[in-house]
């Protein structure tokens, strides 16, 4: 297989730490030109980088013109890259030599599908699907409009909902992973690596994770959520909702998703977001809550031989 060489003049080398600003630039100038909105923040790559299973050193590469970063692609693991070009830099072939390097790599670590999440119809989902890309998944960025009311969604008799303390954390992480590990084709993270996303997420206060325990006083949901700011809005954003099997059909999932954009909006959120996919059957149950679309991805993959 030939290799693909990068345009004269740029330089790579891989991402460091202190690499994270000049990433978070470049994603959100390619979210801007291709969704009209900024959804990433930096405490994003932290959480993600600060998982201490994640060797960024050995899973990331970045692009440069000079001393600066225009381009980015990482390997998170398993069957997942992400890569982002600046807008100014594309039609240069940068986006094709990051699938190419993204390739080689989950080549070299055994990794048989290899996917990553682009808004639909945009220079991404182009390039690879000219590159033989395939669509796996759909999924949407959904939010509820400033202006709508927030109802409230009472508990069934016997459970109740609150902030999670330290002493809930092992069964936040089993309620999660064993919900999102119904549809989602990876393994287990751990509960060092889950936690360096949650609470250990740049920035954690109590109210971000809220909990509804069963009669029998465990947990039963979960909610993980914070507010982010972005282009002078203030947004709640649900990063993870979480229903033990033998809960559902009770309106739980309801209740932690209300609970969590009250608190949101209580400090200052005038709008609510998250993001969900077709695999996971949900979006009616965003819909319900007044959760409109905003935004379409499509997450594309390649067999590697």
């Amino acid at each position: 297989m030939s290799v693909i060489s990068l345009p004269p003049g740029l330089t790579t080398r891989p991402l460091a730490l202190a690499d994270v600003p000049a990433v978070v630039e470049v994603i959100a100038e390619q979210e801007l030109h291709d969704v009209g909105a900024v959804e990433i923040e930096e405490a994003d790559l932290l959480a993600d980088w600060g998982r201490p299973s994640y060797d960024l050193g050995t899973s990331s590469v970045a692009v440069l013109d000079d001393e600066r970063i225009v381009a980015y692609a990482e390997h998170l693991g398993e069957e997942r890259y992400d890569a982002a070009v600046a807008p100014a830099y594309r039609g240069r072939g940068i986006g094709s030599w990051l699938a190419d390097w993204a390739q080689r790599l989950a080549r070299e670590r055994g990794v048989a599908v290899l996917g990553m999440p682009v808004p639909e119809g945009s220079a991404g989902d182009r390039l690879l699907t000219a590159l033989g890309y395939h669509v796996r998944w759909t999924s949407w960025v959904l939010r509820l409009p400033a202006e709508a009311r927030i109802e409230e969604r009472p508990l069934p008799p016997g459970y109740a909902l609150r902030e999670a303390g330290p002493e809930d954390h092992e069964q936040v992480w089993t309620v999660t992973e064993d919900a999102f590990l119904e549809w989602s084709e990876r393994e287990r993270a751990t509960l060092a690596d889950f936690g360096a996303q949650v609470w250990g997420r740049p920035g954690f206060e109590p109210w971000h994770l809220q909990v509804v325990t069963g009669p029998d006083g465990r947990v039963v949901g979960v909610s993980h959520a914070w507010n982010s700011t972005g282009d002078d809005l203030t947004e709640t954003y649900v990063s993870r909702l979480a229903v033990a099997p033998e809960h559902r059909g009770r309106g739980l999932a309801q209740s932690l998703l209300v609970t969590s954009f009250a608190a949101g909006r209580a400090r200052g959120a005038t709008s609510s977001g998250l993001s969900t996919d077709s695999r996971t059957g949900a979006l009616s149950l965003y819909e319900k809550v007044g959760m409109r679309p905003a935004s379409t991805w499509v997450h594309l993959a390649i067999t590697l031989s």
